[in-house]
């Protein structure tokens, strides 16, 4: 299955929830779904009928909100359901872990990009380091203790710049520690459930492939 080049906005009204697809647009009135919210909650005091789903419908709908969040085609997204899989553990566990431990989304979530989008163009031009040594490769796994820093002369883009300057005001996730001035971020552990804000049951997608 090819990547997704139409509106992001649309997928996000899709699932119905907030994917976070267009960086800050996703924080402010602007985003579709805030503005949406109002006219959807009109509807259902109107009392319209609501279509029913079937099972495969719902485990379908949340393997594919899970799926544009991160912003992957079927093909790699299933390849590493495989792989958490074959782990010991919960697999639904495993499974957001390792979408989680992708360079591109750790470099998103050190807030170093606006988007999954962003930050993939970032890893793939090659302005990112892992432990002092460059990976362009976005689906790269981090682990525990790893550096994940800006190149010296990326440091000097207006794109990076304006981005460190948000990410100096914003939360990371704690499993990640960032230095906003030095552009740079560690991996101090790999993150626990209660530390992924993904919006799913992820059950629901483990159900999905199982079937």
């Amino acid at each position: 299955m090819s990547r997704y080049i139409g509106p992001s906005c649309r997928q996000c009204k899709a699932e119905g929830t907030k994917l976070f697809l267009k960086g800050d647009r996703c924080y402010s009135a602007k985003c579709a779904i805030t503005k949406s919210e109002a006219g959807a909650n009109a509807k259902m005091k109107k009392g319209r009928p609501r279509t029913k789903i079937s099972e495969y419908g719902i485990r379908l709908r949340e393997k594919q909100k899970l799926r544009r969040f991160y912003g992957m085609h079927e093909a790699q997204f299933h390849r590493i359901f495989e792989i958490a899989n074959k782990m010991t553990g919960q697999t639904g566990h495993n499974f957001l872990q390792l979408l989680e431990r992708r360079l591109d989304n750790v470099v998103y979530r050190l807030g170093f990009a606006t988007s999954r989008k962003q930050a993939r163009q970032l890893v793939l031009h090659g302005h990112f380091l892992v432990n002092g040594k460059r990976v362009d490769i976005p689906s790269f796994m981090v682990s525990a203790g790893d550096v994940v820093a800006a190149k010296e002369k990326s440091r000097e883009t207006a794109l990076l710049k304006e981005n460190a300057e948000v990410a100096a005001a914003r939360t990371v996730p704690q499993w990640l520690e960032v230095n906003a001035e030095k552009i740079e971020g560690k991996v101090i552990a790999l993150p626990a459930r209660d530390q992924i804000d993904a919006p799913v049951t992820e059950q629901l997608v483990v159900e999905f492939y199982a079937r």
